[in-house]
């Protein structure tokens, strides 16, 4: 695992592993999408984007959740869609010695990907631990929270531990975003119904493997 995910991870360990009553709501899709397309609403869609490439500090846990869950209604929504720029990253993400020279090279590749796919967690959660490495915590800390508030909306969506409350996503590289921010080894990974499952080790943890919810890319008609 790769350090950097360190960077984010602590505020939500503990209430995942340990808590039996975690509150969730899954995502009435629905009634995001009616609200997101109404010009008049707080979660008019083009609105909160450029909040959220605004880096505003007012975006609410709601609009979070319009934010990430309303992307799926977007023209521009390609789950399956690997950017030159993710691929420019690949080395840097697997570097274990990351080099101050290199710092301005991440952050204008990571911020160019952002620019493709705003709700990049991967790149968004690298790009806040660069920034913090190189100093800038104001920076630093707009990104954390755009990460914080979107990574929220999933973990406010399901509690993982069974199909029908599994964490809803709209990419599969948000299952392992999620995993690593919960420090949870991966042992296997296999399609049950609506859901992807993602199993761990035998009696290394509490619960045996996290559920995610994958209605939205499989109606982009990705074949497992």
């Amino acid at each position: 695992m790769i350090k950097y995910i360190l960077f984010f991870s602590l505020l939500f360990v503990p209430g995942f592993i340990y808590s039996q009553t975690k509150e969730y709501e899954a995502p009435d899709y629905k009634a995001i999408q009616t609200n997101i397309e109404n010009k008049d609403s707080e979660y008019y869609y083009p609105k909160l984007m450029d909040k959220l490439k605004a880096n505003d500090t007012l975006i609410t846990s709601d609009q979070y959740k319009h934010l990430y869950f309303g992307y799926t209604f977007q023209k521009d929504y390609h789950p399956y869609k690997t950017s030159e720029n993710d691929k420019k990253l690949i080395p840097y993400f697997q570097s274990k010695d990351l080099k101050k020279s290199d710092y301005a090279e991440i952050i204008k590749i990571s911020n160019a990907s952002l620019k493709e796919f705003p709700l990049n967690l991967r790149v968004m959660n690298f790009l806040g631990y660069i920034y913090h490495l190189d100093g800038n915590e104001a920076m630093a800390n707009k990104v954390s929270q755009n990460f914080y508030g979107l990574f929220g909306a999933i973990f406010s969506s399901g509690d993982g531990r069974d199909c029908a409350s599994g964490f809803h996503v709209i990419a599969v590289s948000h299952e392992y975003v999620v995993m690593n921010m919960l420090k949870l080894e991966i042992a296997s990974q296999s399609l049950t119904g609506d859901c992807d499952y993602l199993a761990l080790e035998k009696d290394k943890y509490k619960l045996p493997g996290v559920y995610f919810n994958i209605t939205k890319l499989k109606e982009k008609g990705f074949d497992f």
